[in-house]
């Protein structure tokens, strides 16, 4: 999957950070698509589920988007499932 990232110039911190970044958002993206299929849920009774716009929440499932902090709290919440342990999962990879 080719995932665009602007990277700054510089002591390539910035670059691995950002690599870092897009790599954990997606294995977020992968958890949180997980569970949602184990709830028999489609992407839009889902997205209805947490009052969220299918298209936003496609986004969020896809990894195409960073996702806030209130927003994993919603998924969260709307999948049973503690914050921690969705981001438990995907640091695991």
């Amino acid at each position: 999957m080719n995932v665009g990232v602007a990277f700054e110039a510089g002591d390539g911190q910035s670059e691995v950070m950002e690599v870092a970044s897009v790599r954990l958002q997606m294995r977020i993206a992968k958890v949180i698509r997980r569970h949602r299929e184990s709830t028999k849920l489609s992407q839009e009774a889902f997205a209805d589920h947490i009052k969220m716009h299918r298209a936003q929440y496609s986004f969020v499932e896809r990894g195409k988007r960073d996702i806030r902090l209130s927003t994993l709290e919603r998924v969260a919440k709307g999948l049973e499932k503690p914050i921690w342990t969705l981001l438990r999962e995907a640091e695991e990879g």
